[in-house]
């Protein structure tokens, strides 16, 4: 197995609106997110990359802190492109699996990726829908193009579909810690309040009360 995580960052000034944060506080939360994904990933012994595609100049000493891939995303047309831009590395290095995450499901250990990986066979897609089951929080592919994703669609349904296009095994992966994201601030509140990684959330606190 040769793993990798992919991270679709948007540039930070029309990320995470349905917040309605400013400019500033927005920007200190997406890096505080970033930082926590990449560095709760960077614990497991079974990925071997991390990838982070973005447009966004400001994530660039994260990148370097945990020894990342950056892959320029200059159109930043969509998620899918994203993802599509990394694929092409990640086959031309002879990757098997891939797991793409967002930036805003920061409260999975890296135990979880592990359970998807050791889970997944040879030609398998594992969806891990969010907690209100309205996107993907987490895509597992193995090989890294048995499916077209299919984000900013709606639902995980949507992947299924994607995903029954190709002869590949299908599985949902209920893990709680990824079902949590961040998009609204009803969202902010309820993971605020399951508080997971407790120091953590404090820092989010910090953010977002300042």
């Amino acid at each position: 197995m040769k793993a990798s995580i992919i991270i679709p960052v948007k540039r930070f000034q029309i990320s995470k609106t349905r917040l309605k944060l400013s400019k500033e506080k927005t920007k200190e939360l997406c890096m505080l997110l970033l930082e926590e994904v990449i560095k709760t990933v960077s614990r497991s012994g079974l990925i071997d990359e991390i990838i982070v595609v973005t447009n966004e100049e400001q994530v660039s000493s994260v990148i370097k802190k945990y020894d990342c891939k950056k892959i320029q995303d200059e159109d930043e047309t969509s998620v899918n492109n994203a993802i599509k831009l990394a694929e092409k590395y990640l086959i031309e290095n002879e990757f098997t699996h891939s797991i793409v995450l967002p930036l805003d499901v920061p409260f999975f250990y890296s135990e979880d990726l592990e359970k998807l990986l050791n889970f997944s066979s040879e030609k398998s897609v594992i969806i891990v829908p969010s907690r209100h089951f309205d996107g993907t929080n987490a895509l597992v592919r193995a090989p890294i193009n048995s499916m077209k994703p299919r984000y900013d669609e709606g639902s995980h349904r949507v992947q299924i579909e994607s995903a029954k296009k190709n002869n590949v095994k299908i599985s949902i992966g209920l893990i709680y810690r990824l079902m949590l994201d961040i998009d609204s601030m009803e969202d902010l509140e309820f993971v605020l309040k399951q508080n997971i990684k407790p120091e953590f959330c404090e820092k989010i606190k910090r953010v977002i009360e300042e």
